[in-house]
């Protein structure tokens, strides 16, 4: 690993670290799945735009600052260590905005950029259909030509801020009769539009983060087609790399969830455990090699190399042991593992542990390894395409 900072990346280190010791809310920020919580979240991002950090790696002449990757690498783990509130217009500054910049018309850049990096749009994801999840290209929602416009019809699921986004980005079917692959294209839909219903899905955890979205003769202008028509496989494999990702500042995050696990053990007397010890070592062991595994995939960005297939490592290795550390906290827990986040807590777990965050992430932690990309999935791409292995047949 070769990460020394430069003077300047050590100054921008400085400058963000203390916006965020200034500007972080004191108490947590509502639900996201909450208007009120949802309004404070892009309050939030708002306010981010108007400090110039909304998304620093997008090109200056889109509104962004043209960071470097190891400057993004310092923003997101400054971020992280400060405890800064969950993005919530991620899908559009992570996925929709760099999809547009690489695929986007200049009329469609002018169009959607500005409002995504200011958080005046909320985008949300229409990719998965309840027969199309990992089988991404087995989507069945339709997009009909009719002169200037596309008649959309279908079902959409699993759609993050489904209930409050103000646009979509979704794969449609525009050639049935095309080989699934090739009869694709990517779309951008007003959420706002005639024909458009949300259902809020409640999740395990109590949030409704998930939406099902149904589509009835819903017309979309030409005009918000990404790339050409029926090769939206290839624009969504584009974005689908950047949800990937290298796990940018993650490893700060896991790092403290980890130090509330040992505080959670010494709580209620299991640190003299030697199975609890050694469960604990190997998360810490765990943590340490994926933020190694962090930088040495940084190491090869900033030499020029691509990420190339083993984004899938990292997501698969990442989205495991997440869950393990929860795991391990609730069996630590004990009974109070079976309470409710909302339940109240007696002496010690009440003094030394937000037991409605801890509960909350481990329930969500279950999702970690489907989202993105199931666990399977990634197992898959890394056996064909990183260790070589034939593809079963």
């Amino acid at each position: 690993m070769d990460l020394d900072l430069t003077p300047d990346q050590q100054a921008f280190r400085d400058e963000v670290a203390a916006w965020l010791a200034a500007n972080v809310p004191a108490e947590p920020l509502g639900s996201q799945s909450t208007e009120e919580g949802f309004a404070q979240h892009r309050a939030w991002e708002r306010r981010l735009y108007d400090a110039g950090y909304a998304a620093i790696n997008w090109p200056r002449a889109y509104g962004g600052r043209d960071a470097d990757l190891l400057s993004t690498a310092i923003f997101q783990e400054e971020y992280a260590r400060a405890g800064a509130p969950a993005r919530i217009n991620v899908l559009g500054l992570g996925l929709a905005g760099p999809t547009l910049i690489q695929y986007g018309t200049d009329e469609q850049k002018a169009r959607w950029l500005p409002g995504i990096l200011s958080a005046e749009a909320i985008w949300c994801q229409g990719f998965s259909e309840p027969d199309a999840g990992s089988d991404l290209a087995a989507v069945r929602t339709t997009a009909v030509r009719e002169g200037d416009e596309y008649l959309v019809n279908g079902q959409k699921i699993w759609t993050s801020l489904g209930r409050f986004a103000d646009w979509m980005f979704a794969l449609v079917r525009t050639d049935r009769d095309a080989p699934k692959h090739k009869g694709i294209s990517f779309v951008m839909i007003d959420m706002r539009s005639p024909g458009i219903e949300v259902r809020p899905i409640v999740q395990i955890n109590g949030d409704a983060g998930f939406a099902e979205v149904f589509l009835t003769d819903v017309r979309v202008p030409v005009a918000n087609l990404v790339g050409a028509e029926n090769d939206g496989w290839r624009v969504a494999m584009t974005t689908l790399g950047f949800e990937r990702g290298t796990g940018l500042g993650a490893h700060v995050r896991f790092s403290h969830d980890l130090q509330q696990l040992v505080t959670l053990v010494r709580a209620v007397g299991l640190d003299t455990d030697p199975l609890v010890r050694d469960r604990v070592a190997q998360l810490y062991v765990e943590t340490e090699v994926f933020k190694d595994n962090v930088y040495r995939t940084l190491t090869r960005l900033t030499k020029g190399a691509p990420v190339g297939p083993e984004a899938s490592l990292n997501k698969l290795y990442w989205s495991e042991m997440e869950a393990r550390i929860y795991e391990a906290g609730m069996q630590a827990a004990g009974p109070y593992g079976e309470l409710t986040a909302k339940a109240p807590l007696t002496a010690p777990l009440r003094d030394v542990l937000d037991w409605d965050h801890w509960q909350h992430a481990y329930w969500y932690s279950r999702a970690a390894k489907i989202y993105a990309g199931t666990s399977e999935i990634q197992k898959n791409i890394i056996a064909e395409r990183v260790l070589g292995l034939p593809k079963e047949r």
